[in-house]
C-alpha cells in the first residue's frame, strides 16, 4: 500500500460512497461482475488492511483496497487480489446503466436498422417513418426506446420498441414509454391523421409482464399490440394480451408470526439487549418463517435467520444468525462488534427521525420503505373506508418474476385495496401499480388470499388501486397514463404532504372521472 494511506480513512471512503449506491453496479478492469441490488457487501479496516467483500449467488469476491477516489458519481479503486502481485481495477458505477455512451448508442442505433426491416417485412402495406432513439427530456422520451410511426391509408400507429442488451427494467417500464409516445402522435398528427394504438415491439422471450400489463389498458381508446422480435432472425411475432390462462403466478402464504417470533426469540433478545435505550425505535418485522428484519423508520439495519444458505456468505451454521449493517451491508454479528452495531443503529435514529438532518445518509437511504411504515400505521389517513389487518410487502410470483406489493388492505365491507406507493417523482407509479392491481385480481379470483391465510372473509368485488406519492413529486405524466389504464378498474390517486415524515396528511384524494369509467 502506498505511504499514506490509511486503512481506516479508505474504508470509511468506501462505506460513506456504498451506502448511497444502492442501484451500483461493481465492475472490475471494464466488465460488470456484481449488482448492489442483488449482492451484498463487507468493508474492514483492520490489521493494517482495507478489505473490501462483495457476494451473491453467482460469485464471492475478497479484494485489498490500495487506493481510491470519486469522479463523476463514480467510486475507483485500485485492488490486489489474494496470491497476486499486479494491482486491478474496481469501479463502482451508480445507477442501472454502466456501459459507456459510446457503445449504448451503437446498439441503439443498430436496433433501429433492424427494427426497421422488421416493420417493412411484417407490414407491406404500410409505411414505417424513420426510427429514432433521441432523448427529450421535455417530452420524457428515452433514449433507451426506439419511436416512429407505421402509417396505412387513413391511420397509423404509434411504434415504440427496445432491444435485447437493455435491462428487463427497461422492457418491462416499455408501456409507460409507449403510451406516452402515443398520446404524443395523436396530439401531433391530429385532424390530419388517425393514431389507432400502439405497436410495442419487446425482445424474444421477454414479453411476460408486459402481457399482464397490457391485458388491462382502455382498449376503447386505442387498440394495443404487443410483438416480440428475433433480432438475429430480423423477424417477430405477435403475442396475444388476453390469453392468460397459461401464465404461472403464484401467491406467497401468510407467515405465521407468533411462530417465526417464538422460533428467532433468542436473536430477537440478543438485538433489543444491544440496542438498550434504543430498543424503543426498533420494529420487529417477520419476513418469513425463518428470518425477522430489525427496521427504524422501515431502514432494515439487522436480520435475524434459521439457517444459512443463499447468497448471503455472512449467515452460516445450522442456527439462528444475526447479520446487521445499512443497505447492501452486511456483517455477522459477534461479540467483538457488537458495539459497532449499536453505534449504526444509534446514528439512524438519529437521524431518521422528523425533522432530522436531511444531508444525512440515514435520513435519505429507501424513503419508500419509510413512507410504507408510516402508511401501513396510518391507514385510515389514506382512505377511512380501509381497514386493519394490513400486510406489507405481500410476494406474488409470475413466471421468473417476483412482485413485492407494497401494503395490501381491505375495506371495511371486505374489498381489496392494492396501495403502490412512491416517495421521489417516478414515471412507473401508475402502470406498476396496474401490474401489482392485475396480480391481485388473479389471485382474489381464485379465493387464494382467504385460503392462504391473510383476510378472513373477502367481497367477490374486484380490487381498488390506491396510487400513494408527495402531491408535489407525482410525475405530470400520471394522468395521462392512467387515462389509458382499463375503465373496470377502480383507482385513487392520494396526494401526501410533502412533510410526510412527520405524519400523513392528505393533500388532495382523485379518482377516475365518472365519464372515463367503465
Amino acid at each position: 500500500m502506498p505511504k499514506g494511506i490509511d486503512p481506516q480513512a479508505l474504508s470509511r471512503n468506501l462505506e460513506a460512497f456504498l451506502g448511497g449506491s444502492r442501484d451500483a453496479q461493481v465492475l472490475e478492469d471494464g466488465h460488470a461482475v456484481f449488482d448492489l441490488r442483488q449482492a451484498s457487501y463487507s468493508v474492514s479496516g483492520e490489521y493494517g488492511k482495507c478489505l473490501v467483500h462483495f457476494w451473491s449467488e453467482e460469485r464471492n469476491s475478497v479484494r485489498r483496497v490500495l487506493e481510491c477516489e470519486t469522479r463523476n458519481g463514480t467510486l475507483r479503486m485500485t485492488v490486489r487480489r489474494f496470491g497476486q502481485a499486479k494491482p486491478s481495477h474496481l469501479e463502482i458505477v451508480r445507477g442501472k446503466e454502466w456501459r459507456l455512451p459510446s457503445a449504448r448508442r451503437a446498439v441503439r442505433s443498430r436496433f433501429e436498422g433492424v427494427l426497421q426491416r422488421v416493420l417493412a417485412r411484417e407490414f407491406p402495406s404500410s409505411t414505417a417513418d424513420r426510427l429514432r432513439s433521441t432523448a427529450d427530456l421535455e417530452r420524457t422520451f428515452s433514449p433507451v426506446y426506439a419511436r416512429g410511426i407505421l402509417r396505412t391509408a387513413g391511420c397509423a400507429f404509434a411504434v415504440l420498441g427496445v432491444n435485447a442488451a437493455e435491462p428487463q427494467s427497461a422492457i418491462d417500464g416499455s408501456l409507460s414509454f409507449g403510451l406516452l409516445w402515443l398520446e404524443h402522435c395523436r396530439r401531433r398528427l391530429a385532424p390530419r391523421t388517425h393514431v389507432k394504438g400502439l405497436k410495442l415491439f419487446v425482445p424474444r422471450g421477454s414479453s411476460e409482464v408486459l402481457r399482464g400489463r397490457m391485458a388491462h389498458t382502455n382498449r376503447t381508446l386505442a387498440q394495443f399490440e404487443l410483438w416480440e422480435v428475433d433480432e438475429q432472425e430480423g423477424s417477430c411475432q405477435n403475442v396475444d394480451c388476453e390469453d392468460r390462462g397459461n401464465i404461472l403466478t403464484r401467491l406467497g402464504h401468510k407467515v405465521d408470526e407468533a411462530a417465526a417470533r417464538e422460533r428467532l426469540a433468542p436473536a430477537i433478545e440478543r438485538v433489543m439487549h444491544a440496542a438498550g435505550a434504543l430498543a424503543g425505535d426498533v420494529e420487529v418485522v417477520v419476513r418469513s418463517a425463518a428470518e425477522i428484519s430489525f427496521r427504524v423508520r422501515g431502514l432494515e439495519f439487522a436480520r435475524a435467520r434459521y439457517g444459512g444458505g443463499g447468497r448471503d456468505l455472512a449467515w452460516g451454521g445450522d442456527g439462528a444468525e444475526i447479520c446487521f449493517g445499512a443497505g447492501a451491508a452486511a456483517y455477522r454479528l459477534e461479540d467483538a462488534n457488537e458495539g459497532q452495531m449499536r453505534e449504526l443503529l444509534a446514528r439512524i435514529v438519529r437521524d431518521r427521525r422528523p425533522g432530522g438532518d436531511y444531508r444525512s445518509l440515514f435520513w435519505r437511504m429507501h424513503p419508500e420503505s419509510w413512507l410504507e411504515s408510516l402508511a401501513a400505521k396510518e391507514l385510515q389517513a389514506l382512505d377511512s373506508r380501509l381497514a386493519a389487518p394490513v400486510y406489507s410487502q405481500v410476494p406474488a410470483f409470475s413466471a421468473g418474476d417476483r412482485a413485492m406489493i407494497d401494503l395490501l388492505a381491505a375495506t371495511r365491507s371486505g374489498r381489496l385495496a392494492v396501495i403502490e406507493l412512491k416517495a421521489d417523482e417516478d414515471l412507473q407509479l401508475p402502470i406498476q401499480g396496474l401490474d401489482y392491481w392485475a396480480r391481485v385480481r388473479w389471485h382474489h379470483d381464485r379465493n387464494e388470499f382467504e385460503g392462504f391465510g391473510y383476510f378472513s372473509k373477502l367481497s367477490p368485488e374486484p380490487p381498488m388501486l390506491f396510487l400513494v406519492a408527495p402531491a408535489l413529486r407525482l410525475h405530470p405524466a400520471t394522468d395521462t397514463l392512467l387515462r389509458y389504464i382499463s375503465p373496470d378498474i377502480e383507482w385513487m390517486v392520494i396526494g401526501v404532504d410533502e412533510r410526510w415524515r412527520e405524519g400523513i396528511k392528505i393533500v388532495f384524494r382523485k379518482s377516475r372521472p365518472e365519464s372515463q369509467a367503465g
